[in-house]
């Protein structure tokens, strides 16, 4: 399996591979394929079933051969012993084995598949296929086959690239350009906001909240916490996270289906006035309407998670719109905020994944752990903060492990905020877009970078190592090209809009008729032009606008 989310990158200190195991009964009437994991430095296995030799199993779950004593009267002459693991070495059961006859070896584990490892000296005495198999298909291979099993093993080859890869392409760049898109015409359109709107539900959906070195640093310290004690106390923490992910993704997707349900011609009406929580503000019935479709979907996911063959639809539908509303809410108001939380994250990601193996016992990355699940977890559960395909390339070694390609939200968040910020600054600018355009094109070469670099190496890849370069890189030759760096960098004409509305309060006393409207505009002229940078024009207000103020002060 492939993934490419930033906490799934294998870095195991021994190289094993996925194969098959093809049982069948003596008449060979019927067959079952099972998932394997083997050493190819003990001795490869033919790609091909049909060039794989059928040999019987000798039964002896009973013992973990790791003694003469162990072996049967007569040996395993052209069979393949079936042992437990455990007492002994890989190595130590596979010489018993060999010099017994046998044609090879399959170890029974009830713990996670590990490569059965052993040193230089030990691959070159050994020339038989050495392999673990799980105790749940070791029993499944008794009541399926009963007491006369063949078997023949082999590791076929697999897709170097799935079609899964161009909609989840799709599905990251989309979410990136609309969510960066949305970022930036929103914030355009709070610089012409002149009152307060009276729908608290409206007045709600326009928060945004700025991001600060301080906030960067805070949220660098929780994941890093957080990672860590999933890593200990993966069950205890999961099920609350799924319940996180639920409520988050619910309220992403009411934000993002409320703009076209406001539109709609029906269900206008309010309801009655009432002290409850939440509904004192008489909300209209459509928004009532609304936020229980989202509740209802997002549970909906919560109830059938499991279902392989259609959740993962919902838990893609749930995580774009999270993405979207995450996008559209937090707010990097300088490109030195930008630099800082993408430099951070991409040294955080490097650390977890490439130094923490040093650490473990497993020899395996913390974010493997908690990306893919412990294989010792009780629940099963699988962290939902990720995009899933199914894989639509058929291969025996789907068997292996879950059947997706996967995406972090870490990696369309993350770069997206770049993107939302490189728009804003084009609408400042009056630039015809020409930052956004060209960091959502970075972005999506990005994406194509990791997928080939999958391809290449054929293991998971941290996506931010090839996004954050990309996307930053990109920016600052746009802002270079243009002479506009220093703008750039620091947000020039971005005010804190969680501090400073733009609004009409600081006008002159009322007066009578028109002087009343020239005094305003006299007012309200300085905090215009401050918020515009000199070096361009300042952008003034719509003349519908000025109508509806000259309306206010009639």
């Amino acid at each position: 399996k492939r993934e490419m989310i930033p906490t799934f990158l294998p870095f195991p200190q021994v190289v094993g591979e996925h194969g098959m195991a093809h049982f069948s009964d003596k008449s060979k009437s019927k067959g079952k394929d099972y998932c394997i994991f083997f050493n190819s430095q003990w001795a490869r296995l033919p790609q091909d079933l049909n060039k794989a030799s059928r040999l019987q199993i000798y039964d002896l779950t009973s013992s973990v051969l790791c003694s003469p004593s162990e072996v049967p009267e007569g040996g395993f002459p052209n069979r393949i012993p079936m042992v437990l693991r455990g007492n002994c070495t890989f190595y130590e059961k596979v010489r018993l084995a060999q010099i017994n006859g046998a044609k090879g070896l399959l170890i029974v584990s009830k713990d996670r598949l590990t490569p059965p490892a052993g040193n230089k000296t030990q691959y070159e005495e050994i020339d038989i296929p050495v392999a673990l198999l799980s105790y749940s298909d070791m029993l499944d291979i008794s009541k399926t086959f009963g007491k006369v099993q063949l078997v023949a093993m082999y590791a076929p080859n697999e897709p170097v690239l799935d079609y899964n890869m161009v909609i989840i392409f799709l599905m990251a760049v989309g979410t990136v350009a609309i969510g960066g898109y949305w970022a930036g015409s929103r914030d355009s359109k709070k610089r012409y906001m002149k009152h307060k709107r009276d729908d608290g539900t409206e007045k709600q959906d326009e928060e945004t909240v700025d991001v600060t070195p301080i906030m960067i640093c805070v949220f660098v310290v929780m994941c890093c916490s957080m990672l860590v004690l999933l890593y200990f106390f993966y069950d205890r923490l999961v099920i609350w996270v799924i319940a996180i992910f639920c409520v988050a993704s619910s309220v992403g997707l009411h934000s993002c289906l409320w703009p076209f349900v406001k539109r709609l011609p029906f269900c206008k009406c309010r309801i009655p006035e009432n002290n409850l929580p939440y509904l004192h503000k008489r909300p209209q019935i459509r928004m009532l309407l609304l936020s229980a479709f989202c509740i209802g979907v997002s549970i909906t996911w919560m109830v059938f998670r499991n279902e392989d063959q259609w959740a993962w639809v919902l838990q893609d539908a749930l995580g774009i719109a999270f993405c979207l509303y995450m996008l559209k809410t937090v707010r990097l108001p300088t490109f030195k905020a930008c630099t800082l939380l993408l430099s951070v994250l991409f040294v955080y990601d490097v650390f977890f994944v490439f130094i923490t193996p040093l650490f473990t016992k497993s020899g395996e990355s913390i974010m493997v752990e908690v990306a893919a699940g412990p294989s010792d977890s009780s629940t099963h559960e699988k962290l939902p903060m990720v995009l899933k395909v199914p894989r639509l390339n058929f291969s025996p070694l789907a068997l292996c492990d879950r059947p997706f390609s996967l995406l972090g939200f870490g990696d369309i968040l993350v770069p997206g905020l770049l993107v939302a910020y490189c728009h804003r600054f084009d609408i400042l600018t009056q630039s015809s877009r020409i930052y956004f355009v060209a960091c959502t094109i970075a972005y999506g070469i990005g994406l194509l970078i990791t997928f080939v670099a999958l391809a290449l190496m054929q293991m998971g890849q941290p996506a931010l190592l090839y996004l954050v370069p990309c996307t930053l890189l990109t920016s600052l030759t746009v802002a270079l090209w243009r002479r506009e760096l220093p703008q750039f960098w620091t947000g020039s004409g971005f005010p804190a809009i969680a501090l400073a509305p733009i609004n009409c309060t600081q006008t002159a006393p009322p007066q009578t008729g028109g002087p009343s409207t020239k005094s305003e505009s006299n007012a309200t002229e300085p905090a215009a032009q401050s918020e515009h940078s000199p070096q361009h024009p300042t952008q003034e207000t719509p003349p519908a606008e000025e109508d509806e103020d000259k309306h206010k002060s009639n």
